[in-house]
């Protein structure tokens, strides 16, 4: 039997990794993408092949993950529970296709993940592999070996002789790309307690950054990042530089108690402060650009497409639908914002665009005002037809009971 197994050199994957080819007595390959992790990926091929693994694969897609992945969430302003960024959950469905491709090249009969039971990650592994590969075999280690605990499996793995990061002490799960981190587990599992500042990776303690306000441009072309302070960008670049500024000033720390796939609530502690910042300018573009029935849709259909997302449905019909939407929707947000970072906050400072839909001459209240103020009284009073209708009813039943 030949086994793919979509490989981080964490913890999960690890064990996995060793326990696939004792209870399957199969060849199991490594598969690694690289999405802009915070860990180094140095040696993890060598690790992978020192814990067993007969071929290992490790791609550079973060350059795909940001133009297919994030840029079209970044569209839709996507935010699951209308706070998180969807770092990993974006992701996921990047993951499974290129795993499935090696999986194809290998001749493997399966593929395999480290989710848990109760993620959300097992749903959408299952849901990229049912999209991709219905014929593949889907394994879920898991769900399946007497490992019961981050405690066991730190056992196990000491027992094998397997070198990995978490200790017993520090049992957090950490999850990273070029998008944001996740947090979870150890003492974050209790929501009275704060989180340690020695979890966070990507930004610095708001309150303690050392520096000033700084101000940052950052320019869209139909709704996708293209610059930050004047400065044509690749997407990796940008990103990347923006995850630097921001994070100095503390931008984009999130502690938010979700709602999980599988129907429970869990706390995640996230980072993503170049999403934070690219999300905010481009709410703010939008805001000038779009016509109110447009952005209010989007809005509606943003929180929905941010929950295919999460929800492991990336490759359904209806995410596909939306992208057409959004495409055109975006075609006039074009132009730049101006913000200004500081201990943690984003303030508004200035909005350039050719396509703006603000006039000042309707908006001003001074002497140029060119709104027909006529009109207006006219439009209040055929707008609000329906209510004075059914206050004229009320008030004649309220006088027929009163005689």
């Amino acid at each position: 039997m030949k086994i793919v197994l979509a490989y981080s050199g964490g913890l999960d994957t690890s064990v996995a990794l060793r326990w696939l080819i004792d209870r399957y007595d199969a060849e199991v390959y490594a598969y690694c993408a690289d999405i802009g992790q915070q860990e180094s990926l140095d040696g993890i091929e060598r690790k992978a092949k020192e814990t067993g693994a007969v071929g290992v694969l490790v791609e550079d897609l973060r350059e795909t993950f940001l133009t297919d992945y994030v840029w079209p969430a970044l569209l839709a302003n996507a935010a699951y529970d209308r706070q998180y960024l969807l770092a990993a959950p974006m992701s996921r469905p990047l993951i499974c296709a290129r795993m499935i491709s090696y999986a194809r090249s290998v001749g493997a009969d399966a593929i395999a993940h480290g989710a848990t039971g109760k993620g959300n990650d097992q749903v959408r592994f299952a849901g990229g592999a049912a999209a991709l590969a219905p014929d593949l075999t889907l394994l879920t280690p898991l769900l399946e070996w007497d490992l019961t605990s981050r405690q066991d499996e730190i056992r196990y793995a000491a027992d094998h002789g397997i070198p990995v990061d978490a200790v017993a002490d520090k049992p957090y799960s950490v999850d990273t790309n070029i998008w944001g981190s996740s947090i979870e587990c150890g003492v974050l599992d209790d929501i009275a307690a704060p989180p340690p500042e020695e979890i966070y990776l990507m930004t610095r303690d708001p309150d303690r950054t050392g520096v000033g306000s700084q101000e940052i441009t950052v320019g869209f072309t139909a709704g996708v990042p293209t610059s930050v302070d004047g400065e044509r960008m690749s997407p990796v670049a940008l990103v990347e530089r923006l995850n630097a500024v921001a994070g100095r000033h503390g931008v984009g720390r999130i502690d938010l108690l979700e709602n999980r796939v599988v129907g429970f609530k869990t706390r995640g502690v996230y980072e993503s402060p170049a999403g934070t910042v690219l999300h905010r300018a481009h709410r703010e573009l939008e805001s000038v650009v779009l016509d109110r029935d447009t952005l209010h849709t989007a809005e509606t259909l943003g929180q929905r497409y941010g929950q295919l997302i999460y929800d492991g449905l990336w490759f359904s019909p209806l995410r596909t639908a939306l992208d057409g939407f959004f495409a055109a929707a975006q075609e006039p947000v074009t132009g730049s914002v101006t913000l200004r970072l500081g201990h943690g906050r984003i303030d508004v400072v200035r909005r350039s665009t050719p396509n703006s839909l603000y006039d000042r001459h309707f908006a001003s209240y001074e002497s140029d005002d060119q709104f027909e103020h006529l009109a207006g009284a006219g439009f209040s009073y055929a707008f609000t037809m329906p209510m004075r209708i059914r206050g004229l009813a009320r008030r004649r039943d309220q006088d027929t009971v009163g005689s």
